[in-house]
């Protein structure tokens, strides 16, 4: 599985963004599908996931601003980011895993580039 994240950019606090990931492969919708960030100097963390069935998880500090879903017809996961915070400013990158959820980078076996998005206060 090959995978190409896109959609990053400069926004002001409080705008959106909209993340996408398309993948290659026709097994795609077997994949659990999760976005991780980075920001300078700090770990790469999690920030949420999907599973083939539509079951995700978030992390608490993306909580009912970030939403992700999934479009196994076009091999593609989004990330949709409501009220964005300048600590939301980071590199954002999108992995697969076979795994069910999982918050644990480890557990996911292919990653894209990553893509950056930048929020200004």
């Amino acid at each position: 599985v090959q995978l190409q994240a896109s959609g990053g950019g400069l926004v002001q606090a409080g705008g959106s963004l909209r993340l996408s990931c398309a993948a290659s492969g026709r097994t795609f919708s077997r994949y659990t599908m999760g976005w991780f960030r980075q920001a300078p100097g700090k770990e790469r963390e999690f920030v949420a996931v999907i599973r083939w069935s539509g079951t995700t998880d978030y992390a608490d500090s993306v909580k009912g601003r970030f939403t992700i879903s999934r479009d196994n017809a076009k091999n593609t996961v989004y990330l949709q980011m409501n009220s964005l915070k300048p600590e939301d400013t980071a590199v954002y990158y999108c992995a697969a895993t076979g795994e069910g959820l999982s918050r644990t980078m480890n557990d996911y076996d292919y990653w894209g580039r990553g893509t950056q998005v930048t929020v200004s206060s």
